[in-house]
């Protein structure tokens, strides 16, 4: 009995033992990793460059993180208050509704002009990042406050709005492409370019990860080549293209220079429509089968639309009207939309223009007349499913645009028109606040246009790694050929 109870602590002892050492070992094994991993990540020789990069590689996909470049506020909402300062009307204007009579505005609100309103992405943009934080719980965009943490650098320059302001004063249009002390928006785009490239963030990607605003054709046009690898936000390439005469043996064609514009890092946004929402509740019979309003001369690609108009104008249930974009010109484009099937959209100074999203919240069909065109958010929304594309050629025959459309059926029109209504949402900038700054709509333009900036980030890593590794003294072109 005695051996038996030896025996038995013997054993309870070597179990014990047994017990103590694998403890002993698990928690060094613990320990070990633990600490491994914090040293690697508190690795005081890893560069800033390279988490940013890391960041980029693997950031959140429900979120990106911004960092907005720290420009004076004299670049952003104080040419508002220099716009609203000034007593000149718009000379483009027959009546300039925003300096009629003086009267008072809203602090920061921005241009009612249509001229300058159709392109005010800008001002939308920044006021989604101005929101104070704890409102901002529907935005894709997470605004930081250290550039290292930042996954693009958002420039705030009111581009647009500082060459409208220009070309509204100028006596003669080809002023606002000369350089010099006259011109205040060379000037202030001197001024931006200066200050940003000169900053750590730009110097440390070359700008490929800098975001820039500019939705009106000619904004930031003396120093484009300069922001050329960085992120543009462009409501299409009409305002990137050049007549190229060498390159077709003494025939015009357009080209686009891919040296600074392309699908692979640039993104397509939509105008800021002008016309009010038309729901699908309150939808009523069309009358009219097409209509366009507008300017029938226009330039460069613009030209097909005189020839159209010309074939469409004595076309039974067809509306073709000159207009301009004024109060009296808006209340005719509500009216003329709202009561017709189809909208037309034909190219003007450039491939698209706000008509195109007027016609959307009109729940008009966009009859899109065009054999280049760039449009916003595609992949996100399939226009075919509620538009109609027309090539050149087949516009321009005689007859054969009306009887392509009245061959559309009731029910092909209605399931347009549904799918219109659907997606009506994302080309709204407007968060109804003061100053456009506030929550914004969760499926609104303003996040869909992060969306796509944040699709573009893989591309900007190996970008800037490529860029890195690039030797000293030697220029790679810069190149972006897609379709």
């Amino acid at each position: 009995m005695a051996t038996m109870k030896k025996y038995h602590y013997t054993s309870n002892s070597s179990i014990c033992l047994s017990l103590t050492l694998l403890s002993i070992v698990s928690l060094s094994f613990f320990f070990f990793f633990f600490f491994f991993f914090i040293t690697a990540n508190k690795n005081p020789t890893s560069s800033a460059s390279s988490d940013h990069q890391l960041r980029i590689q693997t950031s959140n996909p429900n979120s990106i993180k911004v960092y907005v470049a720290d420009l004076p506020r004299s670049y952003n909402y104080g040419l508002i208050d220099q716009y609203w300062a000034s007593t000149s009307p718009d000379s483009r204007l027959p009546s300039d509704p925003d300096h009629q009579t003086p009267h008072p505005h809203p602090p920061n609100r921005y241009p009612e002009n249509p001229l300058i309103k159709q392109y005010s992405a800008e001002y939308w943009i920044m006021g989604d990042l101005e929101t104070p934080q704890n409102l901002r719980t529907n935005s894709f965009a997470k605004r930081v406050f250290d550039a290292n943490e930042a996954d693009v650098v958002f420039v705030p320059f009111f581009a647009t709005l500082s060459a409208e302001m220009e070309l509204a004063k100028a006596k003669q249009k080809n002023m606002f492409r000369k350089k010099g002390d006259g011109n205040e928006d060379y000037k202030r785009q001197k001024e931006v370019i200066d200050f940003v490239i000169n900053s750590d963030p730009w110097k440390r990607s070359g700008g490929r990860d800098h975001v820039f605003v500019l939705t009106d054709p000619v904004a930031m046009w003396h120093v484009r080549s300069q922001i050329a690898p960085a992120i543009l936000l462009v409501v299409d390439f009409g305002g990137w293209y050049r007549l190229d005469s060498k390159s077709s043996n003494g025939n015009s064609s357009e080209m686009i220079q891919h040296t600074q514009v392309s699908l692979l890092k640039d993104v397509i946004v939509p105008y800021t429509h002008l016309l009010p929402r038309l729901y699908l509740s309150d939808n009523k019979k069309r009358q009219n089968l097409l209509y366009f309003k507008g300017a029938k001369h226009r330039h460069r690609g613009g030209v097909v639309r005189e020839k159209l108009w010309d074939l469409l104008v004595n076309e039974a249930g067809v509306i073709v009207e000159e207009g301009f974009p004024n109060a009296t010109g808006r209340e005719q484009s509500i009216k003329g939309m709202r009561s017709s099937e189809f909208c037309l959209h034909p190219a003007g100074d450039t491939p698209t223009s706000c008509r195109l999203f007027d016609a959307i919240q009109s729940l008009c069909i966009p009859v899109i007349v065009s054999d280049n065109i760039e449009l916003p958010f595609e992949g996100m929304v399939d226009y075919f499913e509620f538009s109609v594309f027309v090539a050149l050629r087949d516009a321009l025959t005689p007859n054969w645009l009306v009887r392509h459309l009245r061959s559309f059926s009731g029910e092909q029109k209605d399931k347009f028109r549904h799918r219109m209504a659907e997606i009506q949402p994302i080309f709204v900038y407007e968060n109804n606040h003061p100053g456009g700054i506030g929550p914004i709509l969760p499926d609104g333009a303003v996040n869909h246009i992060w969306k796509k900036v944040h699709q573009k980030l893989p591309m900007i890593k190996e970008a800037i790694v490529r860029a890195k590794r690039k030797p000293p003294g030697v220029s790679i072109p810069l190149r972006c050929h897609c379709t």
